[in-house]
Parts: C-alpha cells; structure tokens; sequence
C-alpha cells in the first residue's frame, strides 16, 4: 500500500520538474539585453532562439541515454547540460567573459537539448507509473511546464527587478536544485501492480484534484501579472511555490485512504465515475473487433489490408472501391487511405508516407509552433510599441494562459461520456484562437490588443502542446509514439528558424541603428515593425486550421469506431 502513495510522490516530483525546466518560455525577458551586448541583427538573434528550439530535434538522444544509464542520471545530465548552457551564457551578457557568436549558438543548443531530456524524464516517469490513467499524467505535468516563465518572472522581481540577466542565472541552477529535490522519490519508484476497476476510478478522481488545484494555481499566477516592488515579488513568490507543495498533500491523503480500508472499512468503494480514457488494452480489443469485421460506412468500404507489397499499408487502412462519379475530388481526398481504427503501430517509413500525418504536422507547424515563436519575440514586440515596461508582464500572462490550454487538453478525457468529440476536432478548435489573436495584433497596436493576443495565443499553443502526445499515440500507435512524436516536433526548429527569419527581415528592413553602438544592432520603433509579420502568421495559421479541419474529417470514422466498441464492452 505504501508504493500506491510513493508513485504520487513521484508524480508531485514531475510537477516540479516540469514547472521549472520550461527555461525557453522566458527567453524574450532577456533577448534584448543579449542582442545589445553581442551586437547582433535581429536575424541573429532569431538564430538564437532557433538553436534552443533545434535542440529538440535532438530529443532522440535522451532515449539512448535511458537505454544505457539509470532515469536519475539522465535527469541529473539534462541538469548539467542546462547549468553549462545558461550559466556561461549568463557570464557573457554580464560581460565577464566574451565569445564569439557561434559558441553562444552552440551554448542555446545545449541549452534546448537538456529541456528535451528532462522532458523525457518526465514522460517516462508518467509511463512507469501511470499505465493506466497515462493521458491524465502526462497532461496534468507537461501543464506545469507552461508556467515556467511566470515562476522565473516572480523569482527574478523577488531577487533583483532591474536585471534581466538574472533569468539565465536562474535558469541555470533552478532546474539542477528542483532535480536534487526530485531524486529520493525517483530513486524509490514502487513496483507496478495491475489495479482493479475501483482502484482506477480512485485514481482518476485524485487527478481531477489534482487537476483543480493546477486551476487554483494558474489563476493566481495570472491575477500577479502586474509589477510589484521586490519585497511584494518575495511574498507573492512564496505563495506560488506554496500551491506548487501543496499537492504533498495528496500522497498523505492517498496512503490514509489504504490504512482506513486495509484496517477499518474494506468496503469502501469509489463507483459511478464517468471518466473513460483510451488505455493500450482498449486500443488491442478495439483491433480485434475491427479485423473481424467489414463494413460499410458513408459510402466508403473499410477493409484491414495486410503488407502484401510496397505500396500497401499495414493493418488499419481504408480502401476506396465504390465513390460515386459525381463526387469530387475533395470527398476522394478526404476518404483516401483513411484510419480505420486507432491504436495501429506505425514504423517511422510509414508513417513519413501517411496523409494523416503530414496534415497532423501542418497543423502543428502552421499553430502551436507560431504561438513558440511569438514568445521568441515577445521582448522585442513589447520594445517595438513602447511597451519594455511590460514585457515581464506578458511574458506571464502567456505562461499563464498556456498553462490553462494544457489543463484543458485533458478535458475530452474527463467528459468522454457526456460529450463525445474526436481528439483531432478538439485540435481544431484549439488552433481557431491563433489567427484571430494575430489578425487583433495586427489591427491595432493598442495595449489591451497586445494582451488579448497574447493571451489568445497562449491557451492555443498550450493546448496544442499537451494534446499532441495523445493524438500521436491515438493515430499512430502507443507503443511507436517516442519516435513518432520526436519526427512530430522536428516542425518546432523548422518552424522557429522560419517564422523567425520572416519575422527578423520584416524588423531589420523598418528598424534604425542605435545611436552610440557600432555595430549590427538595430531598434525598430513603431506599429510598423511587426504588422506584416502578423499578417503573414495568421494567414499561415489559418492553413493550420484548414489543415486540422480536414485530419478531423479523416479520422472522425476511426474514433467514432473506437467508441462504438467502448461502448458495447465497458462493463459500469
């Protein structure tokens, strides 16, 4: 009974890590300061924040770690990687040491390569200890990882409100003490034991605590975005990471609750809960029913093909055979190769040549990396409309909204029963705020626009973050969904150097030098400086959303499957 308690340990564990590893949320704090004391372009600078993105591209690597060191390890490397990363970067914005610019490039890789190895950490935490309610774990931590850069802008106002580069400093050493705080519970992971039905729907409840007290927490993180004075910062700093060990609580509560049944009451029983998740043995009975059936649905023939040549799929194919000639060619391209059932593995070479998947990353690509590289240029969107003052502010209000949207990823799971929606249609809806909040920027460039937009965009990218380890596991296999999922987010480098560079040469063409600095650096000044920029991402996110809108019609059948065959053998 007592390793029922130690996994929430460890789960209380992965919310610190993941709350205070998210150190690339609060790049735009200190971007300004770094590009005046490099003196560098904006098109320069954005290659510095493509560098902490492009180590994700390198998440691979944490995984051939695991396979060879202990989970302490790792994490205590990601640690390391980090403290080498942004301490030598803070020495050379303080002007201590000088390097040229490509090892501070190479030291923003590093940098975004230990945030991807801690996120590994975590997510195999999840994995290990969490079979069962894996998609409630995962979305309830990684939710924690959106509230980074609120928690180092209240520590760094706690500290010294007139340094910016104080960010890297924390940066570098928070994340090595929150590993510290987070190794006895790792290093005294329980066994896994299968849990009865009663034991799930405890557990299940426990996260939808677990999910309000986040609430709690992202609410007063929002309501302090204003600039308090250093000793105001302390207490209200206090307070957050009071709520973040506040959930100490439930582990306490968890093994009182085991005392009080082994020895007082063994009847105690939890029924009637109403959350229903996908679980991998859903998943396995849900293929079986499938290979045991042909049938016959809005005109399109479902048939499980097997790999009898090169340009046949595996097992969860839909074949077309009887399209009507007076139907388009939109109605052919929607029902092409559809899923017929989620769950089914696909290796990397199938999945590059799915549709699905190069919609699915579109939609990624043209959403929630937009809203990533927005904070990238959070500082210098601020400066540009006289707003320097604030950028701290918004640089909360961000992290603030992001952390909703990935407490509201979680939502299709615990509502499964009462309202039913595929995944791929709540990534829809998720991804309709970005282009209004660009398109708002771009309207105007007065100051309730510039929060509103901020905060649009924040609870889009944050729910397209925590909910695309779910859809990838969905489409494309549970047991792939490591390798799958890193091929996913190759976008986010992509897309940073991108959108970034778009974004750099629009600055650079409407900025001036500064006055007294010879050098590359410029300041751009005016509604100007970034007007085309948003114009242009918003047009890109509506292809982004036109993109999630066709995935949804394509894999709409295979989840209504899913439920249907749920719903004939779950037993309540």
């Amino acid at each position: 009974m007592a390793g029922q308690s130690r996994k929430w340990m460890i789960l209380v564990a992965t919310i610190w890590i993941q709350a205070f590893t998210g150190t690339n949320f609060d790049f735009s704090a200190y971007s300004s300061e770094m590009k005046e004391v490099l003196g560098v372009s904006q098109v320069q600078l954005n290659y510095l924040a493509t560098a902490s993105d492009l180590g994700k591209a390198l998440g691979w690597s944490s995984g051939l770690a695991l396979m060879y060191m202990p989970l302490s390890v790792v994490m205590f490397i990601s640690a390391i990687m980090g403290l080498f990363g942004y301490g030598i970067q803070w020495l050379v914005i303080r002007n201590i040491i000088s390097l040229p610019y490509f090892l501070v490039f190479a030291l923003c890789l590093l940098s975004g390569c230990s945030i991807c190895w801690f996120n590994t950490v975590c997510f195999v935490l999840c994995n290990r200890n969490f079979p069962t309610n894996r998609p409630l774990a995962i979305s309830l931590t990684v939710s924690f990882n959106g509230v980074s850069a609120a928690l180092y802008n209240l520590a760094a106002k706690a500290i010294n409100p007139y340094s910016n580069a104080l960010y890297l400093l924390l940066n570098a050493f928070v994340p090595l003490l929150t590993s510290l705080a987070a190794l006895v519970p790792i290093l005294r992971q329980p066994p896994v034991d299968s849990l009865p039905a009663d034991a799930i729907r405890w557990e299940q409840l426990i996260f939808l605590l677990l999910n309000a007290m986040a609430v709690i927490t992202g609410f007063y993180l929002l309501l302090i975005t204003s600039t308090y004075p250093a000793t105001t910062a302390r207490l209200l700093f206090g307070g957050a990471i009071l709520l973040l060990i506040l959930p100490l609580g439930i582990p306490r509560i968890v093994y009182a609750r085991d005392w009080f049944r082994r020895t007082i009451y063994s009847s105690l029983q939890v029924d009637n809960s109403s959350f229903i998740l996908i679980h991998p043995e859903e998943l396995e009975l849900h293929k079986e029913l499938i290979s045991r059936e042909n049938s016959v649905a809005n005109g399109l023939t479902y048939a499980v093909t097997s790999a009898t040549n090169d340009n046949a799929y595996t097992n969860g194919m839909v074949s077309i055979e009887n399209i009507k000639d007076g139907e388009g060619c939109c109605n052919m391209f929607i029902g092409k190769d559809q899923l017929v059932m989620l769950g089914e593995e696909h290796s990397a070479k199938m999945l590059v040549s799915r549709v699905d998947f190069w919609l699915y990353f579109f939609a990624y690509f043209c959403g929630g990396t937009i809203g990533l590289v927005y904070t990238n240029n959070l500082g210098q969107i601020a400066q540009s409309l006289g707003q320097s003052s604030s950028t701290s502010t918004l640089l909360t209000l961000y992290s603030s909204f992001s952390f909703f949207g990935r407490l509201l990823s979680a939502a299709p799971d615990f509502i499964r029963t009462k309202v039913y929606f595929a995944r791929t249609g709540w990534l829809a809806i998720a991804l309709l705020p970005t282009p209004i909040a660009f398109f708002l920027l771009a309207s105007t460039s007065n100051v309730i626009a510039l929060h509103a937009g901020t905060g649009l965009i924040g609870l889009s990218s944050g729910f397209i973050f925590a909910a695309a380890v779910s859809i990838t596991s969905e489409l494309f296999g549970p047991n792939s969904v490591g390798v799958n999922h890193n091929i996913l987010i190759t976008n986010i480098p992509i897309g940073s150097l991108v959108y970034g560079f778009l974004s750099a040469v629009v600055y650079d063409e409407n900025a001036h030098s500064k006055s007294g600095y010879m050098s590359d650096s410029v300041i751009c000044m005016g509604r100007k400086c970034y007007f085309l920029t948003f114009v242009w991402w918003g047009c890109l996110s509506i292809l982004g959303f036109a993109s999630s809108v066709v995935l949804f019609l394509r894999t709409r059948h295979a989840y209504d499957r899913f439920e249907m065959n749920r719903s004939s053998t779950i037993v309540y």
